[in-house]
């Protein structure tokens, strides 16, 4: 790494810190260590600690830091911790709870499109967090019911409505993350599952490209 790359990752990060988007230690030292520049294609790298989307290929999007920030604090993240992600992307978002859910933790990542999948999982592989994420290609509407329950489950794209094979993916005492609404625009909706209570929190608006699949649009 560079130390024109370090500076601005550090730069990126007090930024987040100042504005109020990071404010737990946990969250602060995951965003100093994984390197974003390391998730996107080659030709942007330059601009990997700008706070905005970046294009990674097949219509989707790597999320702006702070998104990934406001969801990192809203799941409350803790040592261990199994934790589903619906829409890998380039992979970041998924190294950035691994930081967070350490070496003990693991978090299973489903992306629906292939080449999507390939280059999430190399760049897990090429970054040292392929033994803590686990790549699957499919329909993350679905969930992935082979390792339920989970924990902590986030989606990171938008979707109609909470989808209900994560709901019962869920654990008790777990916590979830669903942009809710439409293709252009949502509201962050914080799941808490409590035995067969489902209490749920709007966190505010976002934008994610759109959850395709049987329980998305």
């Amino acid at each position: 790494m560079s130390d024109d790359t370090a500076a601005a990752r550090d730069a990126l990060v007090d930024a987040l810190l100042r504005r109020g988007v990071v404010s737990s230690a946990r969250v602060e030292s995951a965003f100093r260590k994984v390197p974003r520049e390391e998730f996107v294609p080659e030709r942007l790298r330059t601009n990997a600690y700008v706070d905005s989307p970046l294009p990674i290929g097949g219509g989707q999007t790597i999320s702006a830091p702070h998104m990934v920030a406001i969801m990192a604090e809203a799941l409350d993240l803790e040592d261990g911790m199994c934790v589903l992600e619906v829409g890998a992307g380039s992979g970041y978002h998924a190294a950035v709870v691994a930081e967070m859910v350490g070496p003990r933790g693991h978090v299973y990542t489903v992306e629906r499109v292939e080449s999507l999948a390939a280059f999430a999982a190399a760049n897990l592989e090429r970054t040292g967090y392929s033994e803590r994420v686990t790549v699957v290609c499919g329909d993350g509407s679905k969930g992935l019911l082979e390792h339920a329950p989970y924990e902590r489950i986030f989606v990171a794209c938008g979707a109609p409505d909470v989808p209900q094979p994560l709901v019962e993916q869920l654990s008790d005492g777990g916590k979830m993350l669903v942009p809710v609404g439409g293709g252009s625009y949502q509201e962050l909706i914080k799941v808490e599952r409590r035995g067969e209570r489902f209490l749920r929190k709007n966190l505010g608006g976002c934008v994610f490209v759109p959850l395709i699949g049987e329980y998305g649009h």
